[in-house]
C-alpha cells in the first residue's frame, strides 16, 4: 500500500511542478512553503487541510486546476488516505464531469470513506459514459457494511436505467422496499424512470399511479416512457391529465409530447405545442426545437420543418440529420443530398445516423450509383464503420431498384452477420418484383431468425398469390393458424379537431358510416370518368374480379380520405397515417382524388411519405 500511495502522489507532484507556472490562476503564495511530507504523518496541520479544501471549493474550475490543488496538498503533508480531502476531491471531480478513473484512484486510497463519498462515486459513474461500475461500487459498499441512505438509490437507479438492465433494477427495487425507502419521491422518480427507459411503460405507470407526491420529473418520466415505447395515445392522455392537475410542462415534457404527436401524425396538437413553446420561451431550447423539427417532418409538413430549422440559432448535427432524414422520407431525396452537402460546407462532421438518412434518400429515389458512392465516402473519408442499418439501406437500395439478385449477393458478402430486418428487406423486394425463388430463400432464413413475425408470412403469401399458387397460400395460412401467428391488420389514422380517428378495411363502426360509404361510391364514380381502372392484381385472393374491385374500394386509407372529404372544407389538405405499405391501387386512386377534388393529400405509410397533388405523387411512382 505504501508503494502504491507513493507512486500516485509522486505522479501528482510531478504534474503540479509542470503546471505551477507564473501563468497559473491559483494563488498558493499565502501558504508557508514546506518540503514534501512522507506518508508516515497521518495528521496534517488543520490550517493546511482547511486551506486546501477551501482552494478546491473556490478555485477548482477545471480538472487541470484540481490536479494542481491535489498535488499541492500532498506537498504540504495531506496524506492520500485523508477522508475529508478525499471526499472533497471526489465531489469536485464529479461536479466537473472529470475522469472517473482519477476519482476512483482517490477513492481507493481513502481510509473508511463515509456514505457521502460512496454516493458521490456512484453518482459520478451514473452520470458518465460508462455507468456499469456504479453497480459494482454499490455491491462493494454493501460488502463493507456501509448503510445506504436516501441519496444512494436515485444515483444507482439512474446508472441502471442507462444500462437498460431491468433485471438489475428489479433487484435494487426489492432492496429499496426492504430498507423502507419506497416512499421517498426521489427514489420513486428514479424507479419510474428506470422502468420507462427499459421499455416497461406499464410498470412505470403502475408505480406512478401509486405515488401520492408527484412532481414535474415524475410526469416527464412516465409520459416519456409511453412516448418512446410506441404508446403515443397514453402519453397524450397523461399530458392532458398533467395540465388538469396544474403542472406546468418544461422542455423535457414538450420533447415527449412532440414525439408522441409525431408517432400518430397529430399535427394540430403539435402546432399547439409549438405555440406554447414560443409563448413561454422554450423555442430556443435545442432539444425541444429538434423534436419540433422532427414532428413537422414526420407529419409530412416539410415546409414547416425547414422553417423551424432555418430559425434555429444553434444547430447541431442532430438538427441537420433530422432535416436530411425528413426530406428523404418525404420524397425529396435530391434536396436531402443538397442539405448534406451544405452541412459539409458548414464544417459539420456527419454521424452514423446522418449517413442512414443519406442512404435512405438514395434508396427511395432510385439513386443506386450515388448511394454506393456515399457508402464508400462514409468508410474512406469519414472513417465510420458501417453498421447493420447501413448495410440494410444498401440491400434496400438494390431491392427497390429491381436489382434483387445483386441484393442477395450483397447480403452473402456482407462483413456482418445479416439479421431478420435485412432478410425481410430482401423478401419485400422479391414480393414487389416477383422473384419467387429468392423470396423462398429469404423466408427460410427468416424462419431461423424470427419465426413468429407475421409480416414475413404475409409477404410470402402475397408472393405466392401473385404467382396464382393458391394451394401454397392456403398452406401458409394454415401454418399461421397452427403457430398462433396473427396478421397485423392495416389501419389508417386521420386527425380532425382534437381527435385522432382510426379506420380499418371495411370499417363501419363510425357514426357517419352511411355518409362515408356514399362518398366512397361517389369517389369511384368520378375516378372512373378520369379513366381509373382498379388494380385488381393487388387483391391477392382466389375470388372473382368484381369482388376484388369491391375489396379495393374499402381499403382503410380510402375510407379515411372519404371521411375527411366530408368533414373538412374544400381544397384543404388531408393527412393520413397508415401502418402498412400503400398498395398500387390506392396509390393510383389517391393521385386521381387529389386532382378531381383539388386537394393536397399527404399519406405516411410504413416507410415513407407520399405527397399527392394535381394527379401526381412526390415519390414519382417509385416506392
Amino acid at each position: 500500500m505504501q508503494s502504491k500511495q507513493s507512486s500516485f502522489s509522486h505522479s501528482l507532484v510531478r504534474r503540479f511542478a509542470s503546471l505551477n507556472s507564473p501563468q497559473s490562476t491559483i494563488n498558493f503564495s499565502d501558504l508557508p512553503h514546506s518540503p514534501i511530507i512522507t506518508f508516515s504523518q497521518e495528521n496534517p496541520k488543520p490550517y493546511i487541510l482547511k486551506k486546501c479544501i477551501a482552494l478546491l471549493l473556490s478555485c477548482a474550475s477545471s480538472t487541470c486546476k484540481l490536479r494542481q490543488i491535489h498535488a499541492f496538498s500532498i506537498r504540504h503533508g495531506v496524506p492520500l488516505n485523508n477522508p475529508d480531502m478525499g471526499k472533497h476531491l471526489i465531489f469536485t471531480l464529479v461536479s466537473l464531469s472529470g475522469p472517473m478513473s482519477y476519482a476512483h484512484k482517490v477513492f481507493d486510497h481513502i481510509s473508511s470513506p463515509n456514505v457521502f463519498t460512496w454516493n458521490t462515486v456512484i453518482r459520478g459513474y451514473a452520470e458518465s459514459e460508462n455507468p456499469r461500475p456504479a453497480v459494482d461500487v454499490h455491491k462493494e459498499m454493501i460488502l463493507y457494511c456501509v448503510e445506504p441512505d436516501t441519496h444512494t438509490y436515485p444515483f444507482l437507479l439512474k446508472a441502471i436505467a442507462k444500462l437498460l438492465a431491468v433485471r438489475e433494477g428489479e433487484k435494487v427495487h426489492s432492496i429499496v422496499l426492504r430498507n423502507g425507502y419506497e416512499g421517498l419521491v426521489f427514489v420513486q422518480n428514479a424507479l419510474v424512470h428506470l422502468y420507462a427507459a427499459c421499455g416497461h411503460a406499464e410498470s412505470a405507470h403502475k408505480l406512478f399511479e401509486l405515488m401520492t407526491d408527484r412532481n414535474l420529473v415524475t410526469w416527464n418520466s412516465v409520459i416519456n416512457g409511453f412516448a418512446l415505447n410506441g404508446r403515443p395515445n397514453e402519453a397524450l392522455t397523461l399530458y392532458r391529465e398533467m395540465g388538469l392537475e396544474g403542472v406546468e410542462p418544461d422542455g423535457f415534457t414538450l420533447v415527449s409530447l412532440l414525439t408522441a404527436c409525431a408517432e400518430i401524425g397529430g399535427l394540430a396538437l403539435g402546432r399547439r405545442a409549438h405555440v406554447y413553446m414560443m409563448k413561454v420561451g422554450l423555442s430556443e431550447n435545442l432539444h425541444a426545437a429538434n423534436a419540433l423539427l422532427d414532428l413537422y417532418a414526420k407529419c409530412g409538413n416539410i415546409r414547416e420543418a425547414q422553417k423551424v430549422f432555418d430559425e434555429m440559432e444553434e444547430k447541431t448535427i442532430v438538427s441537420w440529420t433530422s432535416l436530411i432524414g425528413g426530406l428523404a422520407v418525404n420524397g425529396f431525396g435530391k434536396e436531402a443530398l443538397e442539405l448534406f452537402k451544405e452541412s459539409e460546407r458548414q464544417g459539420l462532421v456527419p454521424s452514423e445516423i446522418t449517413f442512414v438518412g443519406v442512404l435512405y434518400a438514395c434508396s427511395h429515389c432510385g439513386m443506386v450509383k450515388e448511394g454506393f458512392a456515399y457508402f464508400e465516402r462514409m468508410k474512406e473519408e469519414f472513417g465510420l464503420v458501417p453498421k447493420i442499418e447501413h448495410h440494410g439501406c444498401m440491400v434496400d437500395l438494390l431491392g427497390r431498384a429491381g436489382l434483387v439478385k445483386q441484393a442477395y449477393e450483397y447480403i452473402k458478402n456482407m462483413p456482418l452477420k445479416s439479421n431478420a430486418v435485412v432478410w425481410r428487406t430482401l423478401l419485400g423486394a422479391c414480393t414487389i418484383h416477383g422473384h419467387l425463388k429468392l423470396g423462398e430463400v429469404a423466408r427460410s432464413q427468416l424462419l431461423q431468425l424470427d419465426p413468429k413475425h407475421c409480416g414475413d408470412y404475409v409477404l410470402l403469401s402475397n408472393l405466392y398469390a401473385s404467382e396464382r399458387r393458391w394451394s401454397d397460400v392456403h398452406k401458409l395460412r394454415k401454418t399461421m393458424l397452427k403457430e398462433g401467428v396473427k396478421k397485423v391488420p392495416g389501419h389508417s389514422l386521420v386527425e380532425l379537431g382534437n381527435c385522432v380517428y382510426e379506420f380499418v378495411m371495411g370499417d363501419r363502426s363510425h357514426s357517419q358510416s352511411e355518409d362515408i360509404y356514399a362518398m366512397l361510391a361517389e369517389i369511384t364514380k368520378l375516378l372512373r370518368l378520369e379513366g381509373y381502372v382498379p388494380h385488381t392484381s393487388n387483391v391477392l385472393a382466389d375470388i372473382e374480379e368484381e369482388e376484388k374491385e369491391t375489396a379495393l374500394s374499402y381499403h382503410s386509407e380510402k375510407i379515411a380520405i372519404a371521411f375527411m372529404l366530408i368533414k373538412t372544407p374544400p381544397e384543404s389538405p388531408i393527412r393520413v397515417v397508415k401502418n402498412l405499405r400503400v398498395c398500387a391501387d390506392c396509390h393510383l386512386a389517391i393521385k386521381l382524388i387529389s386532382k378531381v377534388f383539388k386537394r393536397e393529400i399527404v399519406v405516411r405509410d410504413r416507410s415513407r411519405f407520399h405527397h399527392f397533388r394535381d394527379g401526381s405523387c412526390s415519390c414519382m411512382d417509385y416506392w
